[in-house]
């Protein structure tokens, strides 16, 4: 594939990664072919055990499922008839004893194992959220959360190499680094794994020779299907999937790809897409190209939102085009309100988002605003996030609620965001409060719902189902709680970001940045191709990279994102640090000289 011309053919993906062939360069257009069936790629519960054991948060007190499972060992032996002798009696109290101090001591050795496995030391991501503020409460359990990058089966494993193929193959890179032939994945040599038939695979990117880029071709019989059936296509990615692949170079999807990534690790975005398809790469590699498309093309989420932030929106309120003052305006009412804020952690370390319900009203902020300020939310959560917490917790705080504060919009913009551009962002919704009206309400908006997020709802009605899910603690006291914290905002300051004047170094940062992404996608084609005994060490090399690139982006950080409040109060703090319980009178605000903007009672109405 050409990263010079605007035409690229993605060509047929085996299982096995061997059959590919080499591409024109000459195409006048960019197709795409995707093969059926779907359903076949799926795995199965005895493949992922993980996926199938997940228990509703209620269920499982946020701790990760375990994976110990019982097994009923079956013998064909068939025991002796009892001794009767004096002999064999004393025979059967000996061997008794023996085996009861074998059994003592087998017991106490792997007691002693265990203690030694609890105080080996922890990973250095969660070492890092350990030792940041408001941590005491944090449940190590979710670390070990099954699909995560340090925690995938052999067959997990396999997924995500075939869709770090395909993403390949969709960004130019793969033909641009002479690697065509992505080769063969050695077979796993724990057989025990595999003893299940081998279900055949089908090629997910093939030429299309007959010019007909919105459809697909089986490699059995040719017969042409939606590369994800309309049933199981609710925002109708299909079509935008092609039109990403139509309309954007791939050095444009390249770019929004590693533009979000941000901080992240780079399989974890991945996985993020594969768990939430269910493990089937076709409708994770959808899922994902519509995701940068509408990143890119529809939201403007970096060029934009998060470029511009919160003093661009001053700005342009102070401005005098009129459609710019009033999503300004808009924007900066919002927050000043405090319509939703970040604040604290839940008891499984995850950042929480508040939304008061109340604050809203119908028709007072244009809906290009109010999607503005719910991507902004969601955007500046991720900046909270590290590994093992890589999901947020929302409380939806419906003190005071009445039928002016429902709109249906917003809510279905929500659910779509989560749902298909911020995959498996989700760890649990607590509804707060929630009156008697809103029994109507809930029965519609549940019917929006994808039965994966419906199942992440709880309802909780006093602090003490509260306390199941965020420490005593930390229930601030606006919902009755001890946490003596309030919502203050800080105005933006004139010259917070003037780094982003500074082109010169982002520039150069942005090249340094290319060269780790470059050197990433080079070792993940080498642990693609790697032998069995060559994957370990090619694994470390990746990750190591991985965290050059988060170094790397927070360095990056404050010549491409405007400066928020959270950055202002502390909350983000230098490198990317979250201090998710800061002091009242912030180094930052006091530094900056900001004025604090309070929520008044009327407000709170």
């Amino acid at each position: 594939v050409s990263r010079n011309h605007s035409t690229v053919h993605l060509h047929h993906i085996q299982s096995s990664f061997h059959s590919s062939t080499t591409l024109p360069h000459n195409s006048a257009h960019r197709q795409i072919r995707l093969s059926q069936p779907l359903n076949s790629r799926t795995p199965s519960c005895a493949t992922n055990r993980s996926l199938c054991n997940l228990r509703k948060p209620s269920q499982q007190g946020f701790k990760s499922p375990r994976n110990a499972e019982r097994i009923t060992h079956r013998s064909t032996y068939t025991p002796p008839k009892p001794l009767r002798s004096s002999t064999g009696t004393w025979a059967i109290a000996i061997i008794a004893s023996i085996v009861a101090t074998l059994y003592t001591i087998s017991s106490s050795d792997v007691k002693s194992a265990t203690n030694s496995k609890q105080q080996q030391p922890v990973s250095e991501g969660l070492k890092f959220l350990l030792e940041s503020e408001g941590f005491e409460n944090f449940d190590m359990a979710d670390a070990s959360l099954p699909g995560r990058v340090s925690n995938l089966t052999p067959e997990q494993e396999d997924k995500l190499k075939e869709f770090w193929v395909a993403t390949l193959q969709v960004f130019g890179v793969m033909d641009q680094n002479g690697q065509v032939d992505p080769g063969p994945i050695k077979a796993r040599s724990d057989t025990a794994s595999l003893k299940k038939p081998k279900k055949k695979r089908f090629g997910m990117l093939r030429r299309n020779h007959d010019g007909d880029a919105d459809s697909i071709a089986s490699t059995d019989s040719g017969s042409k299907t939606p590369i994800v059936p309309a049933d199981d296509d609710k925002y109708g990615q299909t079509k935008e999937f092609h039109d990403a692949i139509a309309s954007l170079s791939p050095e444009s999807l390249r770019a929004a790809f590693w533009s979000m990534l941000k901080h992240d690790h780079p399989d974890a975005l991945l996985l993020r897409f594969l768990r939430a398809r269910k493990w089937d790469v076709e409708k994770a590699l959808v899922m994902m190209i519509s995701t940068m498309r509408w990143r890119a093309s529809d939201i403007h989420v970096d060029d934009d939102i998060m470029k511009n932030g919160e003093l661009g929106s001053l700005e342009a309120a102070n401005g005098d085009d009129p459609i710019k003052k009033k999503l300004g305006e808009d924007f900066l009412a919002q927050m000043r309100l405090g319509k939703s804020f970040l604040h604290g952690l839940d008891k499984g370390g995850r950042p929480m988002c508040f939304i008061r319900v109340r604050l809203h009203k119908q028709g007072e902020q244009s809906e290009e605003s109010l999607e503005k300020y719910t991507v902004f939310t969601i955007e500046t959560a991720r900046m909270l996030l590290a590994p093992p917490a890589d999901t947020a917790c929302v409380v939806f705080d419906m003190t005071g609620f009445s039928m002016a504060n429902m709109d249906y919009a917003p809510v279905k913009f929500m659910i779509k965001c989560f749902e298909a551009n911020y995959p498996e962002s989700l760890g649990v919704v607590l509804v707060h409060k929630a009156p008697w009206i809103f029994q109507g309400i809930w029965k519609i908006i549940k019917g929006w719902l994808d039965p994966v997020v419906a199942s992440k709802i709880q309802f909780t009605n006093n602090n003490q189902e509260m306390e199941e899910f965020v420490p005593k603690e930390h229930i601030i006291k606006e919902l009755g709680g001890v946490e003596d914290w309030a919502y203050t905002y800080i105005e933006p300051v004139p010259g917070e970001n003037d780094k982003m004047k500074d082109t010169a170094t982002r520039d150069k940062l942005l090249l340094e940045r290319e060269d780790a992404v470059k050197a990433y996608e080079k070792e993940t084609l080498e642990w693609i191709h790697a032998k069995e005994t060559d994957a370990t060490s090619l694994k470390q090399k990746r990750h190591d990279l991985a965290a050059t690139l988060r170094d790397g982006y927070w360095i990056l950080d404050p010549y491409v994102r405007a400066r928020s409040y959270y950055d202002r109060s502390g909350l983000i703090g230098q490198g990317g640090v979250p201090h998710f319980y800061p002091s009242k009178v912030t180094p930052a605000a006091a530094a900056n000289g900001t004025t604090s903007v309070e929520t008044s009672a009327a407000d709170l109405d």
